[in-house]
């Protein structure tokens, strides 16, 4: 084997030993694509190193992916994974590597195909997203490099310090002062460019992302009262849904539900998905990102959404943690960047404006 750079080997570690806390015993899954292979095995040794009592490796690519949604039948789509579901409820710790050498390798699937797939493996989801500890995290490949308009050393440089230069216990007690105000909250008001959307989130319990379940991280997120959002959002950033973008999304709400999605591109698309069930056109989660170094969109929810000064609505299925009640087979967060003239308001009170706090944390 090679020099293995030693960015690599503290990302491990922060996965390992901060997100998910392998110790003796525990039983782990590593999926990952299969660019990963540094970072899955540096993560296999400490894994080894930490007494882990088994380790499972899952290897993905995109062009598997294209491959099966071209050619499965629809009862293949449809046909429940057995073998995933006996699998997920034995391990302990599940870690989530994306390094995609073609992020745009299912652009050309019919949405409604992986909407289905998705709504037929939501019980191996959500068991593990519930009951496993686990996390997701990306290793640099061109394909994301190329997405953030960065050369690959560039984007290595980016996602390596935002991961590994943090301190994430600091950032976590930061945040838990914004968690505690979001808890008293009954009233959210978002005003801005194209925007003005009151929520209520009344009776709902938010939750302090430092690093656990994603990585980057750094976000405080709760649920919305499901009839509550009226008003109207404009979204900063092309909303991305495995591998489509969708340009200048607008989004009406009335008693919680989108009555109006636009988008300049991909509109017809964008109605589809928000169509595939009941709960896919109300919010399941409203997050505040907190993450100051993150401060550039790179057409990755996993970072974009930390962005400090910035808001995420997700439609569809929220967190049981949050207390939320929308059940959808969608998860799809959007972003509304609020450093230009944009506002927070918490129960008619102003708490931030431009993306910076008024309330110290």
């Amino acid at each position: 084997m090679g020099l293995i750079d030693p960015r690599v080997t503290k990302q491990a570690k922060v996965l390992v030993d901060y997100s998910i806390k392998v110790k003796r015993g525990d039983k782990v899954m590593i999926v990952a694509d299969f660019g990963a292979k540094p970072l899955v095995t540096e993560i296999y040794k400490l894994c080894v190193l930490r007494g882990a009592s088994e380790i499972r490796l899952h290897f993905d690519s995109y062009d598997l992916a294209e491959i099966y949604y071209k050619n499965a039948s629809k009862s293949q789509i449809k046909a429940f994974p057995k073998i995933s579901m006996d699998e997920v409820k034995q391990i302990d710790c599940w870690i989530r590597i994306w390094s995609p050498s073609n992020s745009r390798g299912l652009t050309g699937i019919d949405a409604s195909l992986i909407s289905e797939r998705n709504k037929t493996i939501r019980p191996v989801t959500d068991w593990r997203v519930e009951k496993t500890r686990w996390v997701i995290t990306n290793f640099p490949t061109e394909a994301l490099a190329q997405e953030a308009d960065m050369s690959l050393s560039d984007y290595e440089d980016f996602m390596f310090k935002v991961i590994n230069d943090v301190d994430w216990k600091k950032l976590f007690k930061q945040q838990e002062k914004l968690r505690k105000l979001i808890d008293k909250t009954k009233k959210v008001q978002i005003k801005g460019p194209g925007t003005d959307l009151v929520l209520s989130i009344t009776g709902r319990k938010a939750v302090n992302s430092a690093g656990k379940n994603n990585m980057p991280s750094g976000e405080v997120f709760t649920s919305v009262v499901e009839n509550s959002a009226n008003g109207f959002i404009s979204y900063t950033y092309p909303a991305l849904y495995f591998g489509r973008e969708f340009h200048d999304v607008y989004l009406e709400f009335k008693n919680g539900k989108a009555v109006k999605a636009k988008a300049s591109k991909g509109e017809k698309d964008l109605n589809k998905i928000l169509d595939m069930d009941r709960g896919a056109r109300f919010i399941g989660e409203l997050g505040f990102g907190n993450n100051d170094k993150i401060k550039r969109f790179t057409k990755d929810i996993l970072f974009d959404e930390k962005i400090g000064g910035t808001v995420h609505i997700a439609l569809g299925k929220g967190y049981k943690e949050t207390l939320t009640r929308n059940k959808s087979t969608l998860h799809w967060d959007m972003i509304k960047d609020l450093r230009q003239g944009g506002e927070l308001w918490f129960d008619d009170k102003l708490v931030q404006k431009n993306g910076k706090w008024l309330i110290k944390l």
